[in-house]
């Protein structure tokens, strides 16, 4: 199985990660819904949703959310937050979303904090964003919130240990053939256990050219949460929004 179909459905993932800064994760979705001027009531999916939280808050801020993950584990947990207008299934971003998983097209497809990159086949990253493509309304929006492969070169940290609880982290990170390693191993109640994460160092030019492949012009590309321009030196984002062309 792929790193990505058994890490994040086990337990020391949401362990590692709970203390993410989820107040700077909302004004940073605040500050997108703003920017795409997108209506109440309009349709979004939130592809790779996790655990939910994103997707709850905008369902709270008056959309429509179709939350969309592969960890079994991660929409079981979400299926408690449903209502009328807040959905989660279980579903793989290679495979098609319309009509299959949702009978009408998103007016916005979010993919959000480094939820791409995980294939180590580039057809396996062009099916998402042909899935996409598929999925969005004409003028729709595609926003794909990566990571800056020259920022994270520049400011890459070997070796970190964070300790979560009684669980301490060893974090050993390295650059390899385009790739951005993350080797993670700790011990709990006697047992060690040794996962990795790897995503692949996109460039931005590399992501322009899969959107104009699919029908999507590039209308901007943010640096940081906070919607600062991007500087591919210093910026360590790579927030691109995407929106489909009429024609497509």
């Amino acid at each position: 199985m792929a790193w990505f179909e058994t890490w994040f459905d086990t337990p020391y993932y949401h362990i590692l990660y709970k203390d993410r800064d989820f107040a700077e994760a909302e004004n940073f979705i605040s500050l997108l819904i703003k920017y795409l001027a997108l209506q109440k009531d309009s349709k979004i999916i939130d592809l790779a949703c996790g655990k939910g939280r994103h997707s709850v808050f905008l369902n709270q801020l008056g959309y429509k959310v179709l939350g969309l993950d592969l960890s079994k584990e991660s929409i079981l947990y979400n299926k408690q937050f449903e209502n009328l207008g807040l959905k989660f299934e279980v579903h793989d971003m290679r495979n098609e979303i319309f009509p299959k998983i949702s009978s009408e097209k998103a007016d916005a497809v979010f993919n959000l904090f480094t939820s791409f990159g995980y294939f180590e086949n580039d057809e396996d990253d062009k099916k998402v964003f042909q899935s996409i493509a598929n999925a969005v309304n004409h003028n729709g929006y595609f926003v794909l919130d990566f990571l800056n492969a020259k920022w994270v070169e520049k400011t890459l940290i070997k070796e970190d240990q964070k300790t979560k609880g009684e669980i301490e982290f060893t974090i050993k990170k390295k650059i390899q053939d385009r790739h951005i390693i993350k080797d993670i191993s700790f011990t709990d109640t006697g047992q060690k256990y040794d996962y990795f994460e790897k995503v692949k160092l996109h460039t931005l030019e590399e992501i322009e050219n899969y959107g104009a492949e699919f029908g999507f012009e590039k209308v901007k590309t943010f640096g940081n949460y906070q919607l600062g321009d991007f500087d591919l030196e210093n910026s360590p984002r790579c927030i691109n929004v995407f929106q489909k062309k009429q024609n497509y």
